[in-house]
C-alpha cells in the first residue's frame, strides 16, 4: 500500500488552518456570543411568567408585551433613580472635599494609623504623595485616559443592555418555534422523549433565573430598609448594588456586602460596622433559610455540585459563566436521569 505523505500532511495542515480560523472567528465574535447567550438565558427565565399568563387565558403575544413592558419599566425606573443619586453624591463630594479631608485627618481611624507609623504623620505624607502624583502631567494624562475608558465602558454597557433586551424579546417571542426546529434534528422515533427532556431543561433554567432574581430582590429590599435606618450614604444606590451582586451565586452577596460596608465608612466607622454585622447575619439567613426554600424548588442540584459548578463556571466564563453554571449542571443531571440511566438499564 502506497502512503501519500504529502497529501496527508497537506490535508492535515488545512485542517489546522481551518481550526485556527474558526477559533479566531469565535474570538472576534465573543461579545456577540455573550449577548446571545445572556439574552437566551433571560428569555428562558421570563418564559415561565409568559406561560403562566397563557394558562390564564392571555394570548402569547399579549403576555410577552406585558412582561417586557414591566421589565423595561423596571430597567428605566432604576436608571432614573440611580443616575441622579450618583450625580448628586459626586457633586457633594467635589463641593465638600476640603471638609471631608479635614474630617478624615481628625478621625479616630487616622489618629490610630498615625500612631502606628514611626513619624506620626502617615496620612499627611500619603496625601502629599498623592498630590505630587497628580501634579505630574504624565500621570494626569494616564488618569484622563482611564476616565475616558470608564466612560466608554459605561456607554458600551448601555448599548449592550439595549441589544440584550431586543434579543430577549425576539427569543421570547420565537421560543416555541426554536424548540420545534431543534426537535427536527432528532430522529422521529426519539422526538417525543427529546421534547420531554428539553421542556424539563428549559423549565429548570427558567425556575432558576426566577429564584435567583427573587433572592436578589429580597436582599435589595432588606438592604434598602436597613441602610436607611442606620443612615448609610445613598441607601437606594447601595441597595441596588446589593441587588446586582446577589444575582451572582455563592460569592455575589459577599462581594456586595464588602463593597457596601466600605462605602459606609464615609458615614463613619460605626455605620460601616453596623452594615458589616447586618450582612454577616443576612448571609447566614440566606444560606440556611432563604436559598434552600427558594432554590430547591427551582433546581434539584446537590450542594457540592452547586459549589463546583459555580467555581468552574466563574473560572471559564467570568460572571456570565457563574450565572449559567448551576442551570447547566441541573440540565446535565436531567439528561443523565432521563436519557443515560434508562438507556443503561435497558441493556
Amino acid at each position: 500500500m502506497k502512503i501519500r505523505a504529502f497529501r496527508i500532511g497537506f490535508i492535515g495542515a488545512l485542517g489546522v488552518l481551518l481550526a485556527l480560523m474558526l477559533g479566531g472567528i469565535v474570538s472576534e465574535l465573543g461579545t456577540v456570543i455573550l449577548y446571545v447567550a445572556l439574552a437566551l438565558f433571560l428569555a428562558l427565565g421570563l418564559d415561565p411568567i409568559v406561560s403562566w399568563m397563557q394558562r390564564r387565558g392571555l394570548p402569547r403575544w399579549a403576555a410577552i408585551l406585558i412582561v417586557f413592558a414591566v421589565v423595561i419599566g423596571l430597567f428605566v425606573g432604576l436608571i432614573a433613580m440611580i443616575v441622579p443619586i450618583v450625580v448628586r453624591e459626586t457633586t457633594n463630594v467635589i463641593e465638600d472635599w476640603p471638609a471631608i479631608v479635614e474630617n478624615a485627618k481628625n478621625s479616630d481611624l487616622v489618629v490610630w494609623l498615625n500612631n502606628l507609623s514611626g513619624t506620626g504623620h502617615a496620612i499627611e505624607e500619603a496625601i502629599e504623595a498623592a498630590g505630587k502624583w497628580l501634579a505630574d502631567p504624565a500621570n494626569l494624562g494616564s488618569l484622563g485616559g482611564g476616565i475616558l475608558a470608564v466612560g466608554a465602558g459605561i456607554a458600551g454597557g448601555f448599548t449592550g443592555a439595549t441589544i440584550v433586551l431586543i434579543l430577549t424579546l425576539y427569543f421570547l417571542a420565537s421560543l416555541d418555534s426554536m424548540k420545534r426546529y431543534a426537535a427536527r434534528f432528532v430522529p422521529a422515533s426519539s422526538r417525543a422523549g427529546y421534547r420531554d427532556v428539553s421542556e424539563e431543561i428549559t423549565g429548570s433554567v427558567g425556575r432558576y433565573v426566577m429564584g435567583q432574581v427573587s433572592l436578589a430582590a429580597v436582599n435589595g429590599v432588606l438592604s434598602l430598609i436597613y441602610l436607611s435606618i442606620i443612615g448609610a450614604p445613598a441607601p437606594i444606590l447601595l441597595a441596588f448594588i446589593a441587588f446586582l451582586f446577589s444575582l451572582v451565586p455563592l460569592v455575589g452577596t459577599l462581594s456586595g456586602a464588602v463593597i457596601i460596608s466600605l462605602i459606609c465608612l464615609a458615614a463613619g466607622p460605626y455605620t460601616a460596622l453596623a452594615a458589616a454585622i447586618y450582612y454577616l447575619v443576612y448571609m447566614q439567613v440566606e444560606a440556611y433559610v432563604l436559598s434552600p426554600r427558594i432554590m430547591n424548588r427551582a433546581v434539584a442540584v446537590p450542594g457540592a455540585l452547586v459549589v463546583i459548578a459555580a467555581v468552574a463556571g466563574g473560572t471559564l466564563g467570568g460572571v456570565l459563566g457563574a450565572l449559567v453554571a448551576i442551570p447547566v449542571a441541573a440540565s446535565l443531571i436531567i439528561i443523565v436521569q432521563k436519557v443515560v440511566f434508562p438507556r443503561q438499564d435497558s441493556i
